[in-house]
């Protein structure tokens, strides 16, 4: 077990000036791993400072300039591949054959495409008599989840350094420990000091304590959408800029004549992925009433393939839940759809057979839920489909955007003209268009409740950047 006293700031490791601590655990075997410090409004304040000492110089550089250190960062980032893989193992539970495609290969991704944006991109342009300067925003706070706890960080942390902003970092309580991996990378990348910056603790306390601080020119947050709410109330205060990445209840759309194995398919893949939490998973399959019983059929085949396990055992496809608080909502949520008339088609809230430790929670498909009940409206954030079925296309887009969500989607159909013309009309995002892959040069946000403004690629970049005019 290790127990780190220690926050990123100015660029040196300096005792947290805050004598908390926040206790990691890993999910799988609920042992605890190690020990980080709970810093608060002290730590804060110090680590703002030091951003803000360093964002004017910082934000003069030129782009190539930035490109070298991004670099280091990218071939950091590269030769860490399988350390990163195995902490995200030992904090999430994620299985390592997801953790390593996904949870180390697409930070590594994301960050590679940022080098090739920043070598490119026009932070000056003539407009008439004008001249129009894209400019750094500033000193960023950037406050990630634990979902995916690299991604976040790297799809915030990297297009905002791009873009010239300093950054102060505070990750997820629940998964610190693969951020120390990538502030230690960010030193070793060799930025100048205090541009990048790490706390830990908790959001209650670091986290609201940087949205509100008059010094942070943007917010940058993910996670659920009550708070955000509250990051998007302190933010407001200070007429300061804010991104958010919320919730999501995303549905995955079949229509008639689309290819329906492959779509269910799909789609139980999509929510049992990372064990169900994941903001963009398509919690609800709509298929046509006609096909409803052959859908739930082969959405419990496909569900009796994902069996929880070890998520060390290359094997495992489902791993833990995070914590016991997010195991008891998820079963929470299954009970009251069960107690409600839902149809159990696979899983159901007990633990796993044959599994005496840890976070763990069957994957569950349910049948007969009214696009009303709160599991077909709310977002659960565990291994759950709800499988709806609709009379017409204007019923299923009826049940499609009747959610207070908009972040993610899918549409299957027998042509891509048809699914392309049902997708333009829901209310959300991103949508898939049969089964089409991640794009991380794609701009990631939702519509609604689900979030402002977008990450990923040029628009991720441009969220961190305002713009000048000088008139001649």
């Amino acid at each position: 077990m290790q127990r780190f006293a220690d926050q990123y700031i100015g660029g040196a490791w300096r005792p947290s000036l805050d004598g908390g601590v926040v206790e990691v655990f890993n999910p799988a075997t609920e042992q605890l791993l190690a020990t980080v410090p709970a810093g608060g409004a002290a730590d804060v304040t110090v680590e703002i400072a030091a951003a803000r000492d360093a964002a004017r110089a910082w934000g003069a550089t030129a782009p190539g300039e930035r490109l070298a250190p991004l670099g280091r960062l990218r071939d950091g980032l590269a030769a860490a591949q399988q350390e990163i893989a195995d902490t995200v193992v030992a904090e999430l539970g994620s299985p390592i054959g997801f953790a390593s495609s996904v949870q180390a290969g697409l930070p590594l991704a994301v960050t590679q495409s940022y080098l090739e944006l920043l070598a490119a991109y026009p932070f000056e342009e003539r407009v008439g008599n004008s001249v129009v300067y894209a400019e750094p925003v500033g000193v960023v706070a950037a406050i990630t989840p634990w979902n995916y706890p690299l991604h976040q960080v790297v799809a915030k942390v990297v297009p905002a350094l791009a873009a010239g902003c300093t950054v102060v970092l505070k990750p997820a309580e629940d998964t610190p420990l693969v951020a120390r991996l990538f502030a230690r990378l960010v030193d070793e990348a060799g930025f100048p000091a205090g541009v990048f910056n790490l706390v830990t603790g908790t959001g209650a306390v670091a986290g609201a304590a940087l949205a509100a601080h008059p010094d942070v020119d943007l917010v940058s947050f993910t996670g659920s959408t009550a708070v955000g709410r509250t990051v998007a109330e302190a933010a407001g205060r200070g007429i300061k800029r804010v991104t958010l990445e919320l919730g999501g209840k995303s549905a995955n759309v079949v229509l008639p004549g689309a290819d329906l194995a492959r779509a269910v398919n799909v789609n139980v893949a999509n929510v049992f992925a990372n064990s169900g939490q994941t903001c963009s998973a398509w919690t609800r399959l709509l298929v046509p009433e006609e096909l409803y019983e052959e859908a739930l059929a082969l959405a419990a085949k496909a569900a009796a393939k994902y069996l929880p396990g070890d998520p060390a055992d290359p094997a495992t496809r489902v791993g833990p839940l995070v914590n016991a608080r997010q195991l008891e909502r998820v079963r929470g949520y299954l009970r009251d759809a069960l107690e409600q008339g839902a149809r159990l088609v696979a899983g159901g809230p007990e633990r796993p057979e044959g599994i005496e430790a840890g976070h763990y929670v069957r994957p569950t498909v349910l049948a007969d839920v009214s696009p009303e009940a709160a599991v077909a409206r709310e977002e659960i954030f565990g291994p759950v489909l709800t499988v709806l079925a609709y009379r017409d296309e204007e019923h299923a887009l009826e049940i499609a955007n009747g959610t207070d969500y908009g972040l993610a989607g899918g549409v299957w159909a027998a042509d891509e003209a048809s699914a392309v013309a049902f997708a333009r009309r829901m209310d959300t995002g991103q949508v898939d268009i049969n089964g089409g892959r991640f794009n991380p040069l794609a701009p990631f946000g939702g519509y609604k409740s689900s979030g402002i403004g977008r990450e990923l690629g040029r628009h991720g970049l441009e969220e961190y950047l305002q713009t000048k005019s000088l008139q001649f």
